[in-house]
């Protein structure tokens, strides 16, 4: 068997967001957000459902799965493989967005409910943080939760890097999932019992695929990497660059330091040369030359 690349957004839509896809996005929200007997999530309505494109080469419009739980909560779910510039604002203006188009003209506040806005990433975020998963709300400078509606929660892939005889928890289970289906030729034994697991597995399985499809995903594969390439050499070429004008940069201040150097040593030459015959404030103002410069001239030709 081989497997889609879940990393992709037409394999990430249809695994995690075809109308079949509850019980798959019930497993990773329950642990992804760590819910526990009696909180865990057991129904969930996925809005705008992915449809396979009708039209060959026909772009997905929603790079993001948006489903609702039992109780009214609102979640965005999105995988992104490239660190392009204004990422992170377009995950919070989504967020806010879909928080705020909760109310018709009218309706009164109290009728929001939480958006928790999930984003899988395939590059690190936060260089900082250790953790794969890192949750963020808003915030007092003291720590205080000024409220719950809102929740950023970032997934960075790279960080995770256990092995398959590893895995502990769901949560480890679906990011192996995620990073290594499409490298996989069958679906490990220690995710035999997960039933959810094994219903992503076989969503993934290019099998049931039409040709169409494949080519989609092919595609889409080949643009990623195209991408990746086109980011990689913009920041070789970029430091190639920027070594470049340093070492012009540098020539330049050198000849210059140069030519500095050269100016002083001539004017503390005629210093030398009027030692015996003016006074250090006359000295100094005929080259430029402070008077306790021209002190430590005389000192030191003293010694000669």
């Amino acid at each position: 068997m081989r497997f889609l690349n879940p990393k992709t957004d037409f394999a990430f839509k249809r695994i995690f967001g075809s109308s079949e896809s509850g019980d798959i996005l019930i497993s990773f929200l329950n642990a992804i957000l760590t819910l526990e007997s009696p909180h865990r999530m057991s129904e969930v309505e996925i809005l705008d459902p992915y449809l396979a494109p009708k039209i060959k080469g026909m772009k997905d419009t929603y790079l993001d799965v948006r489903a609702k739980d039992e109780s009214g909560k609102s979640y965005i779910i999105e995988m992104q493989v490239l660190n392009v510039e204004g990422f992170e604002q377009r995950v919070l203006y989504n967020a806010c967005k879909s928080y705020a188009g909760q109310l018709e003209s009218g309706e009164g506040y109290q009728n929001l409910t939480d958006v928790i806005a999930i984003t899988i990433t395939d590059f690190v975020m936060f260089k900082e943080l250790n953790d794969v998963v890192n949750s963020f709300k808003l915030r007092a400078e003291n720590g205080h939760v000024y409220h719950d509606d809102l929740e950023l929660i970032f997934a960075e892939l790279p960080k995770f890097n256990k092995h398959e005889d590893e895995l502990k928890s769901d949560l480890d289970r679906w990011f192996y999932f995620l990073k290594s289906a499409a490298s996989l030729e069958a679906v490990p034994k220690s995710m035999a019992d997960d039933a959810a697991i094994q219903h992503a597995f076989r969503i993934a399985n290019k099998a049931g695929l039409s040709r169409e499809e494949l080519d989609d995903q092919e595609h889409r594969e080949i643009f990623i990497q195209d991408q990746r390439g086109a980011l990689s050499l913009a920041k070789r070429q970029g430091l190639e660059e920027g070594m470049e004008k340093g070492r012009e940069e540098g020539l330049k201040v050198g000849l210059e330091k140069g030519r500095e150097e050269g100016a002083f040593q001539a004017k503390e030459k005629i210093a030398c040369s009027l030692l015996n015959t003016l006074d250090n404030q006359v000295i100094a103002g005929a080259t430029g030359l402070s008077a306790a410069h021209i002190q430590t001239l005389r000192l030191k030709n003293s010694k000669h």
